[in-house]
């Protein structure tokens, strides 16, 4: 068994992955930590549009090293620095109570909203004065998940690298694109001029889901505008919507928290749009 090549937590190298804790220091390094197999795998995998690769840089414990000797050679083989770290300094690099022995640095990744507006999207979330990271990094995952093809964070939303958000992505933060820091109503204005049908989704909303089912109307390019965890969407913001859309409640519970109403808003868009692309004639 190799022996730890990285033994001090006060290493350079150490202090350098471990500042990306901190937000500023993410955003001046533009870069960002991704824990765990499942992310570190997705990290090595992905490319940015230049054609470089996304992780940089991989500590691991020995341990780790020999359980996942694929995720550590393919990182290896992508180009990026391969340390094999004591325990000790996985414990101060990660931001988890049990670290998984894998603590991937990566590139930052979003995209320019320009971009995916320029792909035509057919189903988006927009997530504006979301806060929690986790419920940020959860929506994400349920986007990708329903076959979205973009995710945008507003100017007031949480940070996308923070990591409670990557954590709870679960590797979903290197499937989809994502904007970042647009104002909500450039996203919706935006959003519009490329043919998308807005919607925000609100517990108190006119509309309700079931009916827009039944009504033949969620087949087209959707866009889902979630809000704030405590207090929701604002009106200024549900005015911008086409429509706003409560998911009914059947039973006796008060409401849907934020990730399950997205994730049910998502998908009911996503089989209406499958069902029309079904009954559309043949070209």
């Amino acid at each position: 068994m190799p022996t730890p090549e990285l033994i001090s937590p006060r290493s350079p190298r150490v202090t350098a992955a471990r500042r990306l804790a901190k937000r500023n220091f993410r955003g001046k390094d533009r870069l960002f930590i991704a824990e765990g197999p499942q992310a570190v795998r997705e990290a090595v995998a992905h490319r940015g549009p230049d054609g470089a690769a996304t992780l940089v840089e991989l500590f691991t414990t020995v341990e780790a090293a020999e359980r996942y000797a694929d995720i550590v050679d393919a990182a290896r083989a992508a180009g990026a620095r391969v340390h094999h770290a004591a325990d000790s300094v996985l414990a101060e690099v990660s931001q988890t109570v049990t670290p998984q022995g894998l603590v991937g640095v990566c590139r930052f990744l979003d995209s320019p909203f320009e971009d995916i507006l320029a792909a035509r999207p057919r189903l988006v979330a927009v997530l504006a004065h979301v806060r929690d990271p986790g419920n940020a990094g959860t929506v994400l995952r349920c986007a990708d998940a329903a076959g979205a093809d973009a995710v945008i964070l507003t100017d007031a939303s949480v940070d996308l690298y923070n990591p409670k958000s990557v954590r709870a992505s679960v590797g979903s933060h290197f499937h989809l694109p994502v904007a970042v820091g647009v104002p909500v109503e450039q996203a919706v204005q935006g959003l519009r001029d490329a043919g998308v049908r807005v919607l925000a989704a609100d517990g108190a909303g006119e509309d309700d889901l079931d009916d827009e089912l039944d009504a033949g109307t969620m087949g087209g390019p959707t866009a889902w505008i979630f809000g704030n965890e405590a207090w929701g969407l604002p009106e200024e913001t549900r005015a911008l919507a086409d429509a706003v859309v409560r998911v009914p409640i059947h039973g006796k519970a008060e409401s849907l928290n934020l990730a399950t109403a997205a994730a049910v808003c998502l998908y009911a868009s996503a089989r209406a749009q499958r069902a029309g692309a079904k009954g559309a004639p043949a070209t």
